[in-house]
């Protein structure tokens, strides 16, 4: 099924996105995480693309399984940096294979240091608007891509990023998903942007929950979102008390996502870093859980 017949329903949806496990410790996480989530059917999840590729071969793998094992929807990611065309197209040809038909297209982060300076392959794309076209060329798939409520952090200006958002979308983008942010406005501006230039693609914001402080800290400083001062001030009484300031910091995600809803935002991204309980703990306080029962999922092999 694809990502955008799941989230063009009548009541609000909620998504996952997991990593691909780098050994048998992360594996029996990663699948413990899924049988929790998946009795409370998300309308899809997303399984990302290190840097450069270096977890291909295991986005692949986990993908293809999340598609034959459970009734979840998976949707793989795929990023340009790193590859030449031909070996875009392998991978491509490869998810095919495994049977999967949404991808999550982004240009991705430089090996090393997301941060640092994002040079093409020799071979291979410039941006993401191209891998979006290619991917159109080369199957029947639902096609995903990012978005910045703050703009990207090598963007020079907002409207430099709104127009590489438009670009993307008008090569045949289905849908978008947002980085995190910690405050909704610059999301509702971005997705009224876009109701201004014409576009009605769905627009997801993802969500990081926060149940740390490096997570309050390190999100923006990778997203490019701001850190708003009201909010670091209502945690700050809580950081040295993990306990204390998880509780807080659910508090602020599920007030956000509840303002998100009532403005009419019809799904949320949770970026779960291969953990449930949070996203758990969320999806029921929103009322977004599903009433079915859990599917049997094979162990791990």
């Amino acid at each position: 099924m694809k990502v955008t017949q799941r989230i063009s329903g009548d009541r609000p949806v909620f998504s996952v996105e997991f990593f691909p496990p780098k050994d048998e410790v992360g594996e029996a996480e990663l699948w413990r995480a899924v049988r929790r989530l998946e009795p409370l059917d998300p309308a899809f999840v997303s399984v990302t693309y290190g840097a450069g590729g270096s977890s291909r071969d295991r986005t692949i793998r986990t993908t293809a399984r999340i598609a034959t094992d459970t009734t979840l929807v998976p949707m793989a990611h795929l990023t340009a940096v790193s590859h030449s065309v031909a070996e875009l197209r392998q991978v491509i040809g490869a998810y095919a294979a495994a049977g999967i038909s949404n991808i999550l297209a982004v240009r991705g982060d430089p090996p090393g240091d997301p941060l640092g300076e994002w040079v093409p392959h020799p071979q291979g794309l410039a941006y993401a608007d191209e891998l979006v076209s290619l991917v159109r060329r080369l199957g029947d798939f639902c096609v995903g891509v990012a978005a910045f409520p703050y703009g990207h952090p090598r963007s020079p200006d907002a409207e430099f990023d709104l127009a590489r958002l438009l670009a993307k979308i008008r090569a045949g983008a289905d849908f978008a998903i947002s980085q995190l942010f910690l405050e909704p406005e610059g999301f509702l501006r971005l997705r009224d942007r876009l109701a201004a230039a014409g576009i009605d693609v769905p627009l997801l914001p993802g969500i990081m929950p926060l149940t740390t402080v490096r997570t309050l800290h390190r999100g923006p400083e990778l997203s490019g979102a701001p850190l708003p001062p009201a909010l670091v001030e209502r945690l700050q009484p809580y950081s040295d008390d993990p306990a204390a300031f998880r509780a807080a910091g659910m508090d602020v995600t599920a007030e956000m996502c509840a303002r998100l809803l009532d403005e009419g935002v019809r799904g949320l991204h949770f970026y779960t870093l291969n953990r449930s309980t949070a996203t758990v703990d969320l999806v029921r306080r929103l009322g977004l859980a599903a009433r079915r029962p859990a599917p049997a999922v094979s162990a791990p092999g």
